[in-house]
Parts: structure tokens; sequence; C-alpha cells
């Protein structure tokens, strides 16, 4: 009897003993999956600004535009005539509406024809840059794909894979359209630049 107990004793530890190792490794297959975000939205506590963040910018045929430079996402990116070299000019409530594309880790590039870097800003943030242009999304876009901030302000672009400015006018942006004649030809010029702000 007396050994019998003490089996079923033996039987039990074991079994807990199996539960918690069981446990402790979904635990951290579940904080794996999670772990390694390539895009996510987010706020800068006390300055209202908007931030996406990001590890990859990649280029992409959009129709009517033709090749784009979109985040991880898929998420179109756009630059501002106002920046330059190697700095944002747009801060404060221009940053709650345009949103600074910054690095996560080290931005990798996928069918791009200019160089990808980073910039820190004046708010130390780290934003990523293409061909020397500072990188933005607009928030107007609400879903991959739309390219509503083009011509925006006659400032706002998509930026192409060689750091140009689109000189397609969209679609989706109605306001877009009186500029698209002048913006036109002054991204034909820009083609031809260096690609650098401020120049």
């Amino acid at each position: 009897m007396a050994s019998s107990i003490a089996s079923a004793l033996l039987l039990a530890a074991c079994g807990s003993s199996t539960d918690n190792s069981a446990g402790t490794g979904t635990g951290t297959s579940a904080a794996a999956d999670t772990a390694a975000p390539t895009e996510t939205a987010t706020s800068s506590a006390g300055s209202g600004m908007h931030m996406v963040s990001t590890n990859m910018l990649m280029a992409k045929q959009m129709s009517g535009m033709g090749a784009v430079v979109t985040d991880a996402k898929g998420w179109t990116l756009y630059r501002y005539d106002k920046d330059k070299a190697s700095m944002s000019m747009c801060t404060g409530s221009c940053a709650q509406t345009w949103m600074p594309v910054v690095a996560d880790g080290t931005p990798k590039a996928m069918g791009l024809k200019a160089k990808v870097g980073v910039i820190t800003r004046g708010d130390g943030m780290k934003q990523v840059t293409l061909a020397g242009w500072p990188l933005y999304r607009y928030m107007g876009d609400t879903k991959v794909g739309e390219m509503n901030g083009q011509g925006k302000g006659g400032a706002w672009y998509v930026i192409t894979p060689a750091g140009a400015k689109s000189a397609m006018a969209s679609h989706a942006s109605p306001s877009s359209g009186s500029n698209s004649g002048s913006n036109s030809g002054g991204s034909g010029t820009s083609a031809t630049m260096s690609g650098m702000p401020g120049m």
C-alpha cells in the first residue's frame, strides 16, 4: 500500500514538471513571434508628432505612377521640396500630417537606384533618407497603394527609386490636378540633378 502511494506521488510530480516546461516553451515562442515588427506607427511623447518606423525600402510599380518607393508594408513614401541637405524642415504640426519614416535598425533596400541613409532630426529621431531626401508617409493615405499626397501644396511628391520626385499626378488627389502641368516640368528638371535636397 505504501509503495502504491509513493508511486502515485512520483507520477503526479513528474506530470506537473512536464506541464510547467510546456507552458514556458509556449511563452517563449509567442514572444519570439512578436519581437520583430517591420513597420509600426507611433507618436512622440510630448511633441504631438507622428512617425512610422521601417527596416525596409522597396521599389514598387504603381498603376498610373510607374515605379515608386514604399516601406516594408507597402505604404507610399514621399519627399518634401522644402527639405535641405541632410535636414528635415517638416516639424511640429507638419510632422503630424506627414509622418517621418524613422529607422528600425539599419534600413535595407530592395530594387532602389539611389543610396539609402539616415539623418538625425532636430528632435533626435533617426529619419530614413533616399538620395539625401528625408522620407515621409502621408496621414491622408488610409490604405496601402494610395498616393493622396502627390503634389500637395506644390511641395510633396511620391519619391521614385532614383530619389527623384514623381512627375505623375495622382488620380486620388484632386488638389494635385491644378498643379500637374507645372509640377511635371519641375520634376523633369529634378531628375537630371544629383537628387540632393536644396539643389
